[in-house]
């Protein structure tokens, strides 16, 4: 049917960890293609080494020029493009570098830019955004082989790590005692303030745990965050944590999670990593709804302060945030520590 695909990918870590189950399906289906996943470069170390597809092609439209976005994909020479990104100019860059087979929903207006616009139905728009890529491919499997044998029951949303990934993590932490706790706090968000417990609430969770537990924690986060993880960090009055925020590549941090005993975060991307490797996780939710797009596993469990303005689906709070300062240090505490426990 098709022998060099491109899949346009989706452009934040939370939302490419979603699309796993997705890209094994067009696997299954296409099993003799070559499968390119066309992503943003910092979502890239995802995927490397993942088996899940054969190449990856960057572009990033802040940083490169849309012209050049055309040119990278006519060069592939791709003969059928699926759009994982709801963008228009996903559909518009796939249409101007001549890509003879363009499949995705039609939102954004771009329907006639798809030569096949697999039409997108209200039940879709209401499932977990799991289920979104899930049903694009399930309706494209239908679409050209008149039924659809997408696996919705077991989805398989593991996240392989590397070796090469697992000691380049380890060798840049801090010696560890044999058979300590690791514990990983992530503050940040990288599209949303309002996504954020607030500092003052991760350092009394730091007091909490060398109170109560013996384990060895740390600050994990994106290079841009280290600032405010310093802060926690010195915000803590009777506890210490290590600040790793910008100590590792995306790859380097997938292997550091994979170590973890548990992980105490934000709605952002580490959270959906952890996830995706089966690792005890607690997520603080706020502004998002869960029921849309929450990480996706056995091992991972939720705490939201439920108050009549959440979801609003803002990046920032025009009254008091208390969505999030509802949870107190101690309830974030009393669930992680239960899942040490059962871990």
């Amino acid at each position: 049917m098709f022998s060099n695909l491109v899949v346009r990918g989706t452009n934040w870590v939370g939302d490419s960890i979603i699309t796993i189950p997705a890209l094994r399906e067009l696997r299954r289906i296409f099993p003799e293609a070559r499968l390119t996943l066309l992503v943003r470069p910092w979502v890239g170390g995802i995927f490397e080494g993942s088996g899940l597809v054969d190449d990856l092609l960057y572009y990033d439209n802040r940083e490169t020029s849309f012209l050049e976005g055309v040119k990278r994909l006519r060069a592939g020479k791709f003969d059928a493009a699926i759009l994982f990104q709801n963008a228009f100019e996903a559909a518009a860059l796939t249409t101007l570098a001549r890509i003879p087979k363009r499949f995705g929903f039609p939102t954004e207006s771009r329907g006639p830019m798809l030569t096949t616009a697999i039409p997108l139905e209200e039940a879709t728009r209401r499932k977990h955004q799991i289920y979104y890529y899930l049903d694009l491919v399930s309706r494209l499997e239908e679409t050209l082989f008149g039924r659809s044998n997408v696996n919705y029951e077991t989805l398989d949303y593991r996240l392989p790590v590397t070796e090469a990934a697992q000691a380049a993590a380890l060798a840049k932490i801090p010696d560890l005692e044999a058979g300590r706790k690791i514990v990983a706090l992530v503050p940040g968000a990288a599209n949303s303030r309002a996504k954020q417990w607030p500092p003052a609430s991760f350092a009394g969770l730091i007091d909490l745990f060398s109170e109560r537990e013996d384990c060895a924690l740390f600050l994990l986060g994106a290079p841009n965050e280290r600032p405010l993880c310093e802060e926690i960090a010195g915000m803590a009055k009777r506890g210490r944590a290590s600040v790793l925020a910008g100590e590792f590549t995306l790859s380097e941090s997938i292997a550091f999670l994979s170590k973890c005993d548990a992980v105490i975060s934000n709605d952002t991307g580490p959270a959906y990593i952890t996830a995706a490797l089966d690792r005890p996780l607690l997520t603080l939710f706020g502004p998002t709804d869960p029921n849309m797009i929450s990480p996706f596993s056995k091992t991972a469990r939720q705490l939201r302060k439920l108050v009549h303005c959440a979801p609003c689906m803002l990046r920032d709070c025009p009254i008091d945030h208390r969505c999030l300062t509802g949870i107190t240090p101690e309830m974030a505490f009393t669930a992680a520590s239960a899942m040490l426990e059962e871990a």
